[in-house]
């Protein structure tokens, strides 16, 4: 039903009476645009645009907001306008020369060695030169001589809104994108709005106002009274705060802590540059290892890493050379210096060896677990890193077996946010049986790969333990968990400290 006049006049007086001061200083000015907005009422741009907002809530007017893309020159770009693109140099070169063999070509043109590749290979596409016996020479009219380029013309015009090019102009532009800096694409945010019924009301009103904005000292001591305050929405949208808290990366540290200890587990704690005894031999991985090359594991250069008590290094000697427990070993000769060599671990079970050469019979059943940083020599991309965190834990008893390790891992990733879960078998030098833990990606409908369990081989424990005990083993790369509960695509996110995203995520709750 249509409002009577009564009505539409109760609600503009309404509004007014609602109105911020900065919301009066634009009011005389809603028939014009932003710009001269901005101009006339005297506010900075992130004052009209709160203004606005603030409108748009009370029914004023409806904000439009969108992104333009502009094409503008780049650097390369503005030094090829003023001294020609490098096709340009090189085919007046010709126009006086009209035949040279490429080096001289290059020489006279004092093109780069890049440039000039692109000139040709340029020229050679639009049928401008021809090449032979390592001679170049001119296949252009005079009319093409001295004819400006599309790229050429399209410099010209630079900025340009990318919405209002020409199909030629569009081929001009993916022709100088593959080339460094000669064009750049912007972003502009553009913002418009549309008046509303009440808005058109309002609308270049010179509002004045002797509503009052707050309780004042002045007011209380003077005793005003009859005094009329500003009204406020309640209802109006506020600036988002952001309280200080931790780091996620942290939070989630401390939220898979807590799992464990909730589980029975006791933390480990060791160093991160170890002997190559704990992170290697201890676990049974021979010194000819690929893993324990320079390509994987960083190295500690003139320190020699203090062993443990000889007993323990004995027997780890004894296993790798000639086999524990009916095991052959590995057939070779076990050097001293080799396992005396300083490594950043990379992994944290050699906490695990270390704490399993600690434990006594009268300790068992013991559950340990640890989450620390680990290091390997590898190549930076979006799933790699040359430091992440891993989380690592040892359950060692009498009486479990191969189906309470899989029973503790499926706990773990349930509570982790992670309800698929599948073992694949696998291989690793100190664990029999083993297996791979894959978790379902929902995004890209694939199993994704997250670390590897099994139990500890006779092979380990008996030189360590000094018997045969099982010992359920796992290490997981807790970096990896991390990105696939937060959706993160690339690891390199998670430590680039980008202010927007340590904002949004954090409390590992969903």
């Amino acid at each position: 039903m249509e409002k009577t006049e009564n009505e539409k006049m109760g609600e503009v007086t309404d509004i007014i009476e609602r109105l911020s001061p900065i919301e009066r200083r634009i009011v005389p000015f809603l028939k014009e645009n932003i710009i001269n907005i901005n101009k006339k009422s005297g506010l900075d741009e992130i004052s009209v645009l709160r203004a606005l907002r603030f409108l748009e809530s009370k029914g004023v007017l409806k904000l439009q907001i969108f992104e333009k893309k502009t094409v503008d020159i780049g650097t390369n770009g503005i030094y090829y306008k003023k001294n020609n693109l490098p096709e340009r140099r090189l085919l007046i070169l010709l126009g006086e020369k009209n035949h040279l063999s490429l080096d001289d070509a290059r020489k006279l043109s004092k093109l780069s060695e890049n440039e000039f590749k692109v000139s040709i290979g340029v020229l050679k596409s639009k049928a401008l030169i021809n090449m032979a016996n390592n001679k170049i020479s001119l296949n252009a009219s005079k009319e093409e001589l001295v004819k400006k380029s599309l790229e050429e013309q399209f410099l010209d015009i630079l900025p340009v809104d990318e919405e209002k090019l020409s199909s030629e102009q569009k081929f001009a532009l993916d022709n100088l994108k593959k080339r460094k800096d000669i064009v750049e694409m912007k972003t502009k945010k553009v913002i418009t709005f549309e008046l509303t019924n009440l808005g058109k009301e309002i609308a270049g009103k010179n509002i004045e106002s002797n509503l009052l904005e707050e309780v004042t000292s002045d007011l209380i001591i003077n005793g005003q009274k009859n005094i009329k305050f500003r009204k406020y929405d309640i209802m109006a949208p506020v600036p988002k705060i952001y309280g200080g808290k931790k780091h996620f990366v942290n939070q989630s540290i401390e939220y898979a802590k807590n799992i464990w200890t909730d589980l029975g587990f006791k933390e480990m704690e060791g160093p991160m540059v170890d002997s190559s005894f704990w992170v290697f031999d201890s676990l049974f991985t021979p010194q000819d290892h690929p893993a324990r090359e320079m390509q994987d594991t960083f190295f500690i250069k003139d320190v020699k890493a203090m062993l443990p008590e000889r007993k323990i290094v004995m027997n780890v000697k004894k296993t790798h050379e000639s086999g524990v427990n009916g095991s052959k070993g590995w057939k070779y000769n076990w050097k001293e210096a080799d396992a005396q060599k300083v490594v950043l671990r990379t992994h944290t079970t050699s906490l695990s060896a270390r704490t399993l050469a600690q434990l006594k019979q009268a300790d068992l059943p013991a559950k340990h677990f640890s989450i620390g940083k680990v290091f390997r020599n590898e190549t930076l991309d979006w799933k790699h890193a040359f430091e992440f965190y891993q989380t690592e834990c040892i359950v060692v008893d009498e009486n479990v077996n191969f189906r309470h390790l899989l029973g503790y891992l499926k706990e773990f990733y349930k509570k982790m946010g992670f309800e698929k879960i599948k073992f694949v078998p696998s291989f690793f030098a100190y664990t029999e049986p083993s297996v791979e833990v894959q978790v379902w990606h929902p995004e890209r409908k694939e199993w994704v790969e997250l670390g590897g369990a099994g139990i500890f081989r006779p092979e380990v424990t008996i030189p360590l333990f000094g018997k045969a005990v099982p010992v359920l083993a796992w290490g997981q790369g807790f970096d990896r968990i991390i990105m696939e509960y937060y959706k993160i695509k690339d690891l390199r996110e998670m430590y680039a400290n980008d202010i927007k995203q340590l904002r949004e995520k954090g409390f590992w709750v969903k």
